[in-house]
């Protein structure tokens, strides 16, 4: 298996391994084992040129994510060519709580928001950050079709969902570019999911490949779980944040293992 891939009809070449941002945003109100704080700016360039060095191309982000996007906007300032960014629209995260707003409206105003902290002119992929009611999102508030619009413009190069549901992962992936869902050793009813994607062409991106990091009571819980997520062929490109650089550098040894076996 190839390190870099296509993700599915989307015509986008990424990393087998993503990088995930929340760590360079937010520090309230996540699920991780431990707290931590947030990378100085130093440090955080100092990671996203090691992801870059070690093959990465592929970030995620999210306006959820706290000042996520506006630091990526600073920090990949001269370097945009170098990475298919991928950001979110629906989850907004203020005083510590979130919120949502799947209107067509509020997509598009999130969109052209991302757009100026990003400081691009197009967004590679954009997905609705889900509050687990999937198949209401599809089916009522409209908000695929505003994605859908802004890609006609050429704002965004691909879109889809970061679904929370069986059922919403595969309508989805019928009406989307991509789909990004939770697949690993603890979690595994959403390989569902990747069958309809390997099924339809549909991009996949697994996120929580490591469980949020509440893997630890395994031996090798990082090789163990890019031996899951790769050993489906639907699987695209797993999300994995860390502000630790020698955790990126151990989760990218674990994927090419995978990918060299």
């Amino acid at each position: 298996m190839s390190w870099m891939r296509e993700l599915g009809n989307t015509a986008l070449q990424t990393s087998a391994l993503g990088l995930g941002t929340v760590k360079l945003g937010r520090n309230q109100g996540v699920k991780y084992p431990q707290g931590f704080e947030l990378p100085d700016d130093r440090e955080a360039a100092a990671l996203l040129q090691q992801a870059r060095d070690l093959g990465i191309n592929l970030i995620d982000t999210a306006p959820a994510y706290g000042s996520s996007e506006e630091r990526l906007g600073t920090l990949l300032r001269g370097q945009r060519e170098a990475w298919i960014i991928c950001s979110k629209v629906g989850e907004e995260f203020q005083h510590g709580v979130s919120h949502y707003d799947f209107s067509p409206e509020h997509t598009r105003r999130s969109v052209e928001r991302s757009l100026r902290r990003l400081g691009t002119d197009v967004i590679d992929i954009v997905l609705v950050h889900s509050d687990g009611n999937d198949m209401e999102i599809i089916q009522r508030w409209g908000t695929l079709e505003a994605l859908a619009e802004l890609k006609k413009a050429g704002l965004i190069r691909a879109f889809g969902m970061s679904s929370k549901t069986v059922a919403g992962g595969q309508a989805a992936a019928r009406v989307c570019d991509v789909v990004m869902l939770t697949y690993n050793l603890a979690q595994r009813e959403e390989a569902a999911v990747l069958d309809t994607c390997l099924e339809l062409g549909t991009g996949a991106l697994v996120k929580k490949a490591l469980a949020s990091g509440h893997l630890a009571q395994m031996k090798d819980p990082v090789q163990a779980s890019m031996d899951l997520v790769f050993s489906h062929p639907g699987t695209g490109a797993a999300i994995v944040g860390t502000i630790t650089p020698a955790h990126l550098a151990a989760n990218v040894a674990a994927v090419r293992r995978v990918l060299e076996a």
